[in-house]
């Protein structure tokens, strides 16, 4: 992706050593909104959402400040992270730009570079729960290291497969602010597990939707090198829950997943990147529950 000599975003916080939010916010310990999150983070990574919350401490209090000065542990995560800060702004770009044209406003998110562990407003979670959205503190977080872990264990080389997740995460920014996300979270205890995780996948499937949406936009900046949309194809493939099941040495179970095949998540941000609007983006609607 094209992205050196263009701006950064302004709404990019970085910490390490568990730093917290830098804007004085006193946000709650882990609620629905991160529990959801997290659980959807760690099949994500196919990890066992019991163990990651297990590890999320969800009494303690975000501080007022950040931790000590950031710096980064190598060139090669202070370019992710420079690349991460431009695509970010092109986000706020492409989605105010949308969202002015439904005459609504945008309201943007917050990126948290962080190190090993943060404290977020859904709690405090590590390196190894991966990139997440945290609606409670509105902010997507990702600590870089997680590019190793898509490039060996997802097999998605190049730079575009970071831009996708980064993508994705703020599609559920872009569902919290169109009140989609509350509506599923809504459900919880109302519909059986199995329907509660058939409407994941529609959430799910729709951020790689959203995804989908935002590539559209860039591509006709003339932001995409050759090969990005394959490379995001092949990250949105590569974390299918039936491709990770199957690396735990398990069966595919439908009735488990809650993102949705391999198949269905490429199919998904490829129609994003065909439409390029939100209207074709329902997967409510259009996925087969």
């Amino acid at each position: 992706m094209k992205w050196q000599g263009r701006r950064e975003s302004d709404n990019v916080i970085k910490s390490s050593g568990g730093g917290s939010l830098g804007r004085g916010a006193m946000l709650g310990g882990l609620g629905l909104t991160g529990t959801l999150i997290v659980v959807v983070i760690s099949l994500l990574l196919g990890q066992n959402p019991l163990n990651l919350l297990g590890d999320i401490t969800s009494t303690q209090q975000p501080q007022t400040r950040q931790s000590e000065k950031y710096t980064p542990r190598n060139a090669e995560e202070a370019e992710l992270e420079k690349m991460l800060s431009v695509v970010f702004a092109d986000l706020e770009d492409v989605w105010t730009d949308i969202f002015k044209s439904h005459q609504q406003s945008y309201k943007k998110p917050y990126l948290h570079l962080y190190q090993d562990t943060v404290r977020s407003g859904c709690g405090v979670a590590s390196k190894n729960q991966g990139p997440f959205y945290c609606g409670a503190d509105q902010t997507v977080y990702i600590d870089v290291s997680f590019a190793k872990q898509l490039r060996t264990t997802f097999g998605a080389k190049g730079d575009f497969p970071f831009v996708y997740v980064l993508a994705h995460e703020v599609g559920h920014h872009v569902q919290q602010q169109l009140g989609i996300l509350q509506k599923v979270q809504g459900l919880r205890g109302r519909v059986s597990s199995v329907e509660f995780n058939k409407q994941m996948v529609n959430l799910e499937l729709q951020a790689d939707y959203f995804a989908g949406v935002f590539t559209n936009h860039i591509k006709q900046k003339g932001y995409l090198d050759l090969g990005d949309i394959e490379e995001g194809m092949a990250a949105a493939s590569g974390v299918g829950d039936d491709r990770i099941q199957e690396m735990q040495g398990g069966q595919a179970n439908p009735d488990t997943f809650q993102h949705g095949t391999s198949k269905q998540r490429q199919e998904w941000f490829t129609r994003g990147v065909e439409y390029g609007d939100i209207e074709h983006g329902n997967t409510f609607e259009l996925v087969n529950n």
